[in-house]
């Protein structure tokens, strides 16, 4: 498990990539900015089309720093060939009634679908939970992200319910997000 608030990091080998999975720093922040704008171009399984709810550097550097001082947010990044990959992000509330859980998203820019850094950026996260004493992570994905439920499935996760007619996409057709929840052990 990657330690919080350290120089801690975890290297994979998966169908021959290198990478390494660490807790964002605040040095990341203007190359996060530029990635999560390419990401959300790449893909519909998001929520934003490009360029909405943008975060520029300075966004990203309060949100790390944020992050790093909550007990309850945790912000992973991989990183291959000197780049950012992808992304995750566990956060949590300081609300009583919510302060046991925290939902999970990841970005991955797709050249590196495929190599396992949802996978192991989940793992991570996971393990990090129970660490941490959460008793509950949750997420939503996109009903046509197959891969995706199947991945948290094995992971752990199930679906806890379906939003009907959650989002809109480029089709212009209504699709439902899946609800998903882990308890942690």
């Amino acid at each position: 498990m990657i330690k919080r608030g350290g120089n801690d990091m975890k290297s994979y080998h998966v169908n021959g990539l290198t990478y390494t999975v660490r807790q964002a720093t605040v040095q990341d922040a203007s190359e996060m900015s530029s990635l999560r704008l390419q990401i959300d171009g790449e893909t519909e399984n998001l929520d934003r089309e490009p360029g909405e709810a943008f975060i520029d550097a300075n966004g990203f550097k309060q949100l790390i720093s944020k992050d790093a001082e909550s007990p309850v947010n945790l912000f992973l990044v991989a990183e291959a060939g000197g780049q950012i990959a992808g992304f995750s992000r566990c956060e949590g509330s300081t609300l009583k009634r919510f302060s046991h859980k925290a939902e999970f998203g990841v970005g991955i820019l797709k050249e590196y679908w495929g190599h396992g850094i949802g996978r192991n950026l989940l793992s991570e996260s996971i393990a990090w939970a129970e660490a941490a004493g959460l008793k509950k992570m949750t997420l939503n994905v996109l009903e046509t992200n197959q891969k995706a439920i199947e991945l948290y499935q094995k992971q752990g996760f199930k679906i806890e319910g379906t939003l009907e007619c959650d989002k809109i996409l480029s089709d212009g057709q209504c699709y439902r997000t899946i609800v998903m929840g882990r308890l942690c052990e």
